[in-house]
């Protein structure tokens, strides 16, 4: 398991390796960070997310944003771009 941030870590072992949630502990869950993105995007509050995914809280919504920051920071993002 490899910790990517505070609340969001990839195991191979978990959803294919897909960046996924923690809970208390440091336990990967199987709530993977794209789909709340995908929620946020389609116009989901936090509540709502929250009210989904009881396990998660809005800390860990908020690092999943700063982690989807990040990541649009740096390459490889441009060798995978979607045709407008």
């Amino acid at each position: 398991m490899v910790r990517l941030s505070r609340h969001i870590v990839t195991d191979p072992e978990v959803c294919h390796g897909k960046p996924v949630f923690t809970v208390r502990g440091g336990r990967p869950t199987r709530i993977m960070v794209y789909l709340v993105l995908e929620m946020l995007e389609a116009g989901m509050t936090p509540e709502q997310i929250l009210a989904e995914y009881p396990s998660l809280t809005k800390a860990a919504i908020q690092d999943a944003l700063h982690f989807a920051a990040e990541l649009s920071k740096y390459p490889p993002y441009a060798a995978s771009r979607v045709p407008a």
